[in-house]
């Protein structure tokens, strides 16, 4: 469930196909920079009610799927 929202919320932000973006693609090939990625850190807090530290958040999506799911444990 959380990997549909947070596909979905990185699509939406950098206005891309959500079939374009798989667990495995990392932050890097989607070229979101740091400033980018607190931007969509804060969007995605209000989606899925859970705070995020873009610092532990991980590399890729996969990683950041599985620091939000622990997270709401």
């Amino acid at each position: 469930m959380n990997s549909e929202k947070i596909i979905k919320v990185l699509a939406d932000h950098l206005e891309m196909d959500p079939s374009e973006i798989t667990e495995e693609t990392t932050f890097a090939e989607l070229g979101v920079d740091s400033l980018e990625a607190v931007e969509i850190m804060m969007e995605m807090e209000d989606e899925l009610g859970v705070e995020i530290n873009p610092q532990e958040a991980g590399k890729s999506v996969k990683e950041l799927i599985a620091y939000v799911d622990s997270k709401q444990g």
